[in-house]
């Protein structure tokens, strides 16, 4: 949290921290700014006080709506006094900012520019101020993104606004495929014309957009084979057929640069083959139980070692026997998730052990892939770390495996069949909001 990042500064060996760029898109600078619109800034935030924001004069309001201190730069000045180079402006911008605000030593570096451009701006800046160092960390280290891996209220909300905005995406796509009939085994729509993986993408964009929300990550939505290959964006030009198994992986944010969702289901429409049946069961049973130790003070590490070993007992190769493996489970069991789709904690087995705390927002996703086969199964879903006890699901939606088709092939409206639903429940134990909309069961 925000009460957090001196604390860690100082453990970091740092006397300020520096973000540049702009608030759009940027996480490190919309973390203190806000979803504002400002193409450029600076703000500098030495350890014991307040951060500043520097921006250009025709920016002011918007920087004043961020509530901080904001310092107005004369940009014509400083590139008058760099003789028209932008880069020697740049760096003349950023000395001010951090003399302005007696800043020397070790200060962290963060933001969004181009790479050549930040470098070359920093080298030029510590020219300029005697004594400064500008210091960029390994990402995952950085002190930014550790503060930011503990959300106060308000970030939780508006990531569960992001959840409700996607479940109710994810409902009009389970809407959109059960509602078209399946001649010849692929979906047709009511216009008589082929659904394509593609079609049903540009829905959720524009679906997303109309919620306030957009995905510049990009959405899965891999049919077949291709939901054998875990971030298989799946083909744009491909039908979608009855009875293949199909990952549907949706990451989408508030827009202009806000908080990530994070949500996975398996599908199959009208039915599934029995080999995806025997898999999605045994993914389930490995979500369940790694659900109840998402809890504070486990190590996430830990977690994605007893996944493994759990797969590894039902047959299926993992990273702890084949490491570089394209079949079984090949993947970490979730991540940290906020600005960024992929934040601390960390569960890899490849990274130091991280521990779970309260305020933590984390995704679970265990999953089976077997491309050779022509099929995937992953399921996930975004989990608020508690102070005591099992963790909150922030936005719930069935988990059910077969989307029973309501056209006959002609066309021809079907009574909808009861739903058998899938062993896939929420976990044991997760807690529900009890003010939280209810998911609409569209399928």
């Amino acid at each position: 949290m925000r009460d957090d990042l001196d604390r860690i500064l100082r453990q970091q060996g740092y006397d300020a921290l520096v973000v540049v760029g702009p608030a759009s898109h940027n996480p490190d600078m919309t973390y203190f700014t806000g979803s504002i619109h400002l193409s450029d800034g600076i703000l500098v935030k030495p350890v014991g006080r307040p951060p500043v924001l520097y921006c250009a004069s025709m920016e002011r309001e918007e920087a004043a709506s961020s509530g901080l201190r904001t310092e107005v730069l004369d940009v014509l000045r400083f590139f008058r006094e760099a003789g028209g180079e932008a880069l020697e402006a740049e760096a003349r911008m950023l000395a001010h900012a951090l003399s302005g605000n007696g800043v020397r030593g070790r200060v962290a570096y963060a933001g969004r520019k181009d790479v050549g451009q930040a470098l070359e701006a920093a080298r030029l800046c510590e020219a300029r101020v005697p004594g400064l160092q500008l210091v960029g960390r390994e990402r995952w280290s950085s002190p930014l993104l550790r503060t930011r891996a503990t959300k106060d209220p308000s970030e939780i909300e508006r990531i569960r606004q992001t959840g409700r905005t996607t479940v109710e995406v994810v409902g009009r796509v389970a809407e959109l495929l059960t509602s078209c009939a399946a001649p010849r085994g692929f979906l047709v729509g009511r216009d008589g014309q082929p659904l394509t993986v593609g079609a049903v993408k540009r829905r959720i964009r524009l679906w997303l957009a109309e919620l306030g929300a957009e995905d510049p990550e990009g959405t899965i939505f891999a049919v077949g084979r291709d939901a054998g290959i875990p971030h298989s964006a799946g083909r744009d030009d491909q039908p979608i057929p009855v009875g293949r198994s199909i990952v549907f992986d949706i990451f989408p944010r508030g827009a202009g640069g806000g908080y990530f969702y994070d949500f996975t289901r398996t599908w199959c429409l009208g039915h599934a083959p029995v080999e995806v049946e025997a898999a999605y069961a045994q993914v389930m049973e490995v979500y369940r139980d790694c659900s109840r130790r998402y809890v504070a003070g486990a190590v996430g590490r830990d977690i994605q070692q007893f996944a493994c070993e759990r797969f590894e007992a039902m047959g299926h190769p993992t990273q702890l026997s084949q490491p570089s493996g394209t079949d079984g489970y090949v993947h970490g069991i979730g991540h940290g998730l906020g600005l960024d789709v992929h934040e601390p904690p960390a569960f890899s087995l490849a990274r130091p052990p991280e521990t779970l705390a309260a305020g933590h927002v984390v995704t679970l996703e265990p999953g089976l892939y077997y491309p050779e086969r022509g099929f995937g199964v992953r399921l996930e879903d975004t989990f608020l770390v508690l102070r005591d006890g099992p963790p909150e699901v922030l936005a719930e939606y069935p988990m059910d495996l077969v989307l029973p088709l309501r056209r006959s092939p002609r066309g021809q409206a079907t009574r909808r069949p009861t739903q058998r639903r899938s062993t896939a429940r929420p976990p044991v134990g997760a807690r529900r909001r009890k003010d939280r909309p209810g998911a609409r069961r569209r399928a």
